[in-house]
């Protein structure tokens, strides 16, 4: 089976691989069994890896490196920045690069939590075919066989 190719935006990413936890058990299970591909790039991972890196979240220096290093693993990295398509605009102007990357490197799927993205999944799906959901709702689809 191809895996879905998705964009996973940074806190989800927080949770799926510094905090654990049995409330994205399943994403975490689909990445681990590459039914799900991660996109990045390399300002969404440097993202990432200095969020992971925040004293403000108290991990510990090997769940830090842990964290990154299964990322990494698992993510495939999108070159460049930006996109030729006219997508809709979202109301958080940092959260804007997740949906140019999802179209930049052909993902289905933007998944989040971020309520800003959320709000502009009508448009995105209209204008790049791509969906902007919570992590249930890309778990739903993997058990429907999207």
């Amino acid at each position: 089976m191809t895996p879905v190719r998705a964009v996973i935006d940074t806190n989800v990413l927080l949770s799926l691989f510094a905090f654990g936890g049995a409330r994205f058990e399943a994403l975490r299970a689909a990445v681990e069994q590459q039914r799900v591909r991660c996109l990045t790039d390399d300002g969404c991972f440097e993202e990432f890896a200095r969020m992971v890196a925040s004293p403000v979240l108290t991990l510990d220096d090997d769940t830090r490196r842990a964290a990154v290093a299964r990322y990494a693993d698992c993510a495939e990295r999108i070159a460049g920045s930006g996109c030729e398509v006219a997508l809709p605009r979202c109301g958080d102007g940092d959260d804007q690069r997740f949906l140019e990357l999802a179209v930049r490197g052909g993902a289905a799927w933007v998944v989040t939590l971020d309520r800003a993205l959320l709000a502009v999944a009508p448009a995105m799906r209209v204008a790049a075919g791509v969906r902007v959901v919570v992590p249930r709702r890309l778990c739903e689809a993997l058990v429907r066989g999207c």
